[in-house]
């Protein structure tokens, strides 16, 4: 069997055609993983430059840290805090002529060394303007107090005034609870003789 020189040019296109689409596959393929890993050298590079000028500012962080540290309140180990947080929240609304009816204390949370606790306050009325002071006041109590929920409507029946609810968060510090002094091995066995003679 004979092969014309068309049919040899035919089987040679077909080849090169099979040979160069494989090379395209193969190389999109890697071009693919490349560009994966370029964005990812890039983000790295990114983080690497956050985490460098986080660390260049740290003299400014634990100034900063100082200062507010001292804001922090302090309560003892085991000392229910509800109580003092619901005082300083009442104080301000009192003063301002904010009707606070219905709250309730969250779970205490620990988040990192500090703690916090919610008060979720479920109906409260007021002006505007004694919403705007009650704010400002819990601001500048010099405690660590956050509102990070509020809604507020129109009361249904007086106008002027408003009636919500929102959700402040109270953060403070607790003493760590004093360790037991160890006793020396066999010490307590030596006391309780010592006790018995004594009694004798």
């Amino acid at each position: 069997m004979t092969v014309s020189g068309r049919e040899k040019a035919m089987v040679a296109i077909t080849g090169m055609v099979i040979l160069y689409g494989g090379l395209g596959l193969v190389s999109k393929h890697r071009l693919d993983a490349w560009q994966m890993k370029r964005d990812a050298y890039r983000q790295a590079s990114q983080h690497l430059v956050l985490e460098r000028t986080l660390i260049g500012q740290r003299t400014q962080w634990e100034k900063n840290y100082s200062g507010m540290k001292d804001l922090m309140r302090i309560f003892p180990a085991e000392q229910p805090v509800d109580t003092y947080w619901l005082g300083v929240m009442d104080t301000a609304a009192t003063k301002n002529g904010l009707n606070i009816a219905k709250r309730q204390v969250g779970a205490e949370k620990p988040v990192g060394d500090v703690f916090e606790i919610a008060i979720e306050c479920k109906e409260w009325e007021g002006s505007l303007d004694a919403l705007v002071h009650f704010l400002y006041d819990l601001e500048s109590a010099g405690v660590m107090l956050d509102m990070r929920q509020m809604f507020m409507r129109p009361h249904p029946t007086n106008r002027g005034l408003l009636r919500g609810t929102f959700t402040l968060h109270c953060a403070y510090m607790r003493e760590k609870p004093a360790a037991a002094v160890a006793l020396p091995a066999g010490s307590g066995a030596r006391n309780a003789k010592m006790m018995k003679k004594k009694s004798l």
